[in-house]
C-alpha cells in the first residue's frame, strides 16, 4: 500500500498542484529555504488565502533572510499586523538573525529544531521541501488524511506518525508532503470531502465506510475563559495617541491604544466609546474603549487618516474601527 499511495499521490500532485509563491513546481530545483521557512511560519493557524498576499509583500520588502535580519523589530511587527499569533513574528525576527549569523539555514531536522520558533513540523517541512531530506511532515491536513486512510476514529499521535512515515517515500519527500497538504486543503476536507476526486479513494477505509467525515472524530471544544480590559482613546488635532506594548507577553512589541493590563475581573466602563470582543487562543477578551485626555509617556500621535499604516494588531484595529463607525452613526 505504501508505494501505491505515494505513487498515486505524487502523480496527482504533478497534475493538480496549487501554484503558490513559495513553491517550486515538481521536477524543478527546490525553493529557497528562506521562502519555505517564511511561508510555513505564516501558515501556522492562518489560511493560504490570507497568507499569499502578505507573503508576497514581505518578500518584496525583505527578499532575503539577511535583509529581514537587519530590519528594525517594529518594522517587522508592523508588517505582521493582522496575521495574528504575534509570538510567531518575534520568533521570526530572532530566527532570521540566528540564520544570518550562521550564514544560512541548516539542512537537517535536528539542526533546524535548534532555531528560534522552529518546532517539529516546521523543521520537517523545511528539511523535506527545501533540502530534499526524507522527513515525516505532519500538519492538521496530513493527520486527517492518515486517519481516514487507516480508518482511525480516535488516532494517537504515534498512530498518525507511523502511518505517514510508512507512506513517505525516500525520494520526493518534499513533493509528497506538499501533495498531502494540497489533498487535505482541496479534496480530503474536514466537511464534505470530495472522495470522487481523490486519487487515494480506492485504498481509503473511511471512504469505504460511506461516512468519511466521521474520521477522525472531532474533539469536544472547551469554553474559553473571559478577560476584560480598557483601552484609552486620546485624540488631538485628528490624531490618536498610540504606544508600543511591552516587548514580552501577548501582542508583545506591537502598536496599541494605551491602557492597563487585562484582568479576569469585569471592568465597568459605562461611558465606553465602543466595545469589542476578540478571541485569542486560550481566552476571549472584552475590551472597552474609553475617551481620555491624559497622555501617557512613550508614545506618538498617529493621524486618524493613516491609522491603517500604524501596524495595529487585529484587536486594536477592530477597536479603532468600532470607535470611528460609532462616530459616523452619531453624525448621521
Amino acid at each position: 500500500m505504501r508505494a501505491n499511495v505515494a505513487g498515486r499521490l505524487l502523480q496527482h500532485y504533478v497534475d493538480n498542484c496549487r501554484t503558490l509563491p513559495w513553491r517550486s513546481p515538481s521536477g524543478f530545483p527546490a525553493p529557497d529555504p528562506y521562502r519555505v521557512w517564511l511561508s510555513e511560519v505564516m501558515l501556522q493557524q492562518t489560511t493560504v488565502a490570507a497568507v499569499r498576499p502578505r507573503f508576497e509583500r514581505f518578500i518584496a520588502r525583505w527578499p532575503t533572510v539577511e535583509a529581514l535580519a537587519a530590519a528594525p523589530d517594529h518594522d517587522v511587527l508592523s508588517e505582521w499586523a493582522g496575521l495574528g499569533y504575534y509570538a510567531r513574528a518575534r520568533n521570526l525576527i530572532a530566527c532570521a538573525r540566528e540564520v544570518s549569523r550562521r550564514g544560512g539555514f541548516p539542512d537537517t531536522e535536528a539542526e533546524l529544531r535548534k532555531l528560534p520558533g522552529i518546532g517539529e513540523y516546521t523543521a520537517a517541512a523545511i528539511a523535506a521541501i527545501a533540502f530534499g531530506r526524507r522527513a515525516v511532515v505532519i500538519d492538521a491536513n496530513v493527520e486527517r488524511i492518515a486517519a481516514r486512510l487507516q480508518g482511525l476514529e480516535f488516532p494517537s499521535k504515534a498512530d498518525l506518525h507511523a502511518a505517514v512515515g510508512a507512506m513517505t517515500p525516500a525520494d520526493g519527500a518534499g513533493d509528497f508532503a506538499q501533495a498531502m497538504m494540497d489533498l487535505g486543503a482541496t479534496i480530503c476536507r474536514p466537511r464534505d470531502p470530495k472522495c470522487g476526486k481523490c486519487p487515494l479513494a480506492e485504498c481509503c477505509k473511511a471512504c469505504a465506510s460511506g461516512r468519511p467525515e466521521r474520521f477522525p472524530a472531532a474533539r469536544p471544544k472547551q469554553a474559553k475563559p473571559v478577560r476584560y480590559g480598557i483601552a484609552y482613546w486620546i485624540e488631538r488635532d485628528r490624531s490618536v495617541w498610540l504606544v508600543w506594548r511591552p516587548s514580552r507577553g501577548l501582542l508583545g512589541g506591537m502598536a496599541a491604544l494605551p491602557g492597563p493590563e487585562w484582568s479576569s475581573e469585569k471592568v465597568e466602563a459605562a461611558e465606553a466609546l465602543a466595545r469589542v470582543r476578540h478571541v485569542f487562543t486560550h481566552f476571549a477578551l472584552e475590551l472597552s474603549i474609553v475617551a481620555s485626555a491624559d497622555v501617557p509617556e512613550d508614545g506618538w500621535w498617529q493621524p486618524i487618516a493613516s491609522l491603517t499604516d500604524a501596524g495595529l494588531p487585529t484587536l486594536y484595529r477592530r477597536g479603532v474601527d468600532a470607535v470611528l463607525s460609532a462616530r459616523v452613526k452619531i453624525a448621521a
